[in-house]
């Protein structure tokens, strides 16, 4: 990282080791704490950091906003900078001006935005419903994706119904939107390369929470006795935490390589299986403590599997890089003979997070 995204990573993670409380926040109203919020956007300026200067925003550019979704999951604070974050760069992308102007300065101040996109259903004529989409009962700011045009659409208006969906992952606000022909305001062109935005920017958060699950269990191994020793200094157990630490960096690698259609969904995948296998580890290393309410290990194990589903399953990932692979190599390849080539190397690479 360059000097200033250091900087801006220890401010981050000194603020959330000062004031976030996760079991606290997710028993908010709104499931997260808002007070912290406007510390983060106020003193941090967090929601606009991928935001222009002309727009309210500090210029900066999502490779810093990847270092604080990073922060927010080694912590696992909920807080709507992923969903504003989609909805800015869904945004500016329509190369709209006027609309830039005027909902920008809204969304890098804190107010939160949300976005409805195709990963998992389309809505026609603002009409339709779109599960899953985060933030969506809470978004000030809406923005919704109808074949290939995005429109604002007023969330409080007859036509629009949003109900908090709970999922299993408590830390992660869900929301099911559902538009009844709606009224909105075309902004311009929808681009899909937000999604590879998305997937990239959901990457970096799980690569912090994995770093961070991975050191709870390095410090455990080091202070849990058995047979009178730690059972960090047994060889079995040094080679798993070796393991872990290898997957880690790939998957931070891969993250931070995400840059294209293929390297997003390459990253979207790794990612996701890095992170569950971390997460699985923790809960076997740590024992029966693990699955206790006041122990962290199993919220991160529920972030581990909710993330890993979230913006589309691995598997649909993984069978739409299969598709591209076959079309860029011009060959008549099938998506489902290069899976059994993935499964047969053990993952999706040489130090997959499949692999034993």
């Amino acid at each position: 990282m360059t000097p200033e995204q250091v900087a801006l990573r220890d401010s981050v993670r000194a603020l959330l080791a000062k004031h976030s409380d996760v079991r606290a926040a997710i028993e908010e109203p709104a499931g997260y704490d808002t007070a912290l919020w406007a510390k983060l956007c106020g003193e941090v300026g967090v929601a606009g950091l991928a935001v222009p200067e002309e727009y309210g925003g500090a210029g900066a550019g999502l490779a810093e906003t990847h270092v604080v979704l990073a922060e927010l999951g080694r912590t696992l604070t909920p807080a709507p900078l992923l969903s504003s974050t989609l909805a800015s760069q869904a945004l500016l992308a329509t190369g709209n001006a006027k609309a830039c102007a005027r909902l920008l300065p809204r969304i890098a101040g804190g107010a939160v935005a949300a976005l409805v996109w195709p990963w998992e259903a389309e809505i026609r004529d603002l009409t339709g419903t779109a599960n899953h989409v985060v933030d969506g009962d809470l978004a000030e700011v809406l923005l919704v994706v109808n074949g290939t045009s995005l429109y604002e659409v007023d969330p409080c208006q007859p036509r629009v119904t949003r109900r908090h969906t709970p999922a299993m992952d408590p830390t992660r606000r869900l929301a099911a939107v559902h538009l009844a022909d709606a009224e909105g305001a075309r902004l311009g062109p929808w681009d899909p390369r937000v999604q590879d935005v998305a997937y990239a920017a959901l990457a970096a958060e799980q690569v912090g929470a994995a770093q961070r699950a991975l050191e709870l269990t390095v410090e455990h191994t080091r202070t849990r006795v058995q047979f009178g020793k730690p059972i960090g200094s047994f060889q079995a157990l040094k080679h798993r935490m070796a393991d872990l630490h290898v997957l880690v960096e790939t998957a931070r690698s891969a993250a931070e390589a995400a840059s294209d259609e293929v390297s997003a969904a390459v990253a979207k995948v790794y990612c996701s299986e890095a992170f569950q296998k971390v997460a699985a580890e923790m809960i076997q290393l740590h024992g029966g403590i693990a699955i206790t309410w006041e122990h962290d290990a199993h919220l991160y194990f529920k972030r581990a599997h909710g993330s890993a589903q979230l913006f589309g399953s691995p598997q649909q990932h993984l069978t739409r890089l299969g598709r591209l692979r076959a079309a860029s190599a011009g060959t008549r390849g099938t998506p489902r003979g290069w899976e059994r080539g993935r499964r047969r190397r053990g993952g999706a690479g040489r130090a997959s997070p499949s692999s034993g």
